[in-house]
């Protein structure tokens, strides 16, 4: 009979807490909604999202969101491409090819670079990556170049720790049956293992995306925050979570 009750006050608390969480998203939504839907009806939803200038501070107000949708899409697609294969080889050699004793020093390292807050990795790159790109292409060293780096560096714990686990998943009986076909275990681990892992390493690539594009603070010290459409990578950007903070006294 106690047994029972347990279960059932416990069955209430998740039930408690699985409405809470929906009711926040739903609270978060309508918030969204409610200030920004009548803007929009109002300014127009084509001149809202293909407008190419953002001049809050003009009369007449312009308020053309395209060069942050780019500048996001920029970036992010530069960490994907920095992070994504940098993440998955990482995640690859800590599960199939790292000693014992390296390992213990590798996985506490990348535990270690999840914990660090965003804006001490903007003023990491704001100190060496900016530096950096300035010496090697000119400029202000602020641009999407510096910004992709950042946020690849930045995905990587999130890419390697879900990648590591769904490597790890994989039976164990993949790899042997490769092996004993006359495979090399680099061969049996990268054709064999990985492609078995796919949906956990889709996962994590697609949490990383997350990452970058919701990431700001960090970006704000590095991007350039200039809100025009670039014409090439070593142009400054300004994303959309960038813009919200910039922007918030207009809000």
């Amino acid at each position: 009979m106690k047994k029972r009750s347990i279960e059932g006050f416990m069955k209430g608390v998740f039930i408690v807490c699985a409405t809470t969480s929906i009711l926040a998203i739903i609270l978060i939504c309508y918030f969204i909604f409610s200030g920004g839907v009548p803007f929009i009806m109002e300014y127009g939803l084509k001149n809202f999202l293909f407008g190419t200038q953002w001049k809050p501070s003009n009369s007449p107000q312009v308020f053309g969101i395209l060069p942050m949708i780019l500048g996001s899409l920029y970036v992010t697609l530069g960490a994907i491409i920095i992070g994504v294969p940098i993440g998955v080889l990482t995640a690859a050699y800590l599960s199939k090819f790292s000693s014992d004793k390296l390992y213990g020093f590798l996985k506490a390292s990348v535990n270690l670079m999840a914990g660090i807050p965003s804006i001490v990795y903007g003023f990491f790159a704001l100190q060496v990556i900016v530096p950096f790109i300035k010496s090697r292409i000119g400029g202000t060293g602020m641009n999407i170049i510096t910004a992709s780096m950042l946020l690849g560096i930045m995905i990587l714990p999130t890419i390697i720790g879900m990648s590591e686990a769904a490597i790890r998943a994989v039976p164990n009986s993949y790899y042997e049956g490769s092996v004993a076909l006359g495979a090399s275990h680099e061969r049996s681990v990268m054709t064999v293992v990985l492609p078995a892992a796919k949906s956990g390493i889709i996962s994590s690539i697609i949490l990383g995306i997350g990452r970058a594009i919701g990431e700001t603070m960090a970006v704000i010290l590095v991007a350039g925050n200039q809100a025009r459409i670039p014409n090439s990578i070593t142009q400054g950007v300004r994303t959309l979570t960038t813009n919200i903070v910039l922007e918030m006294a207009y809000a």
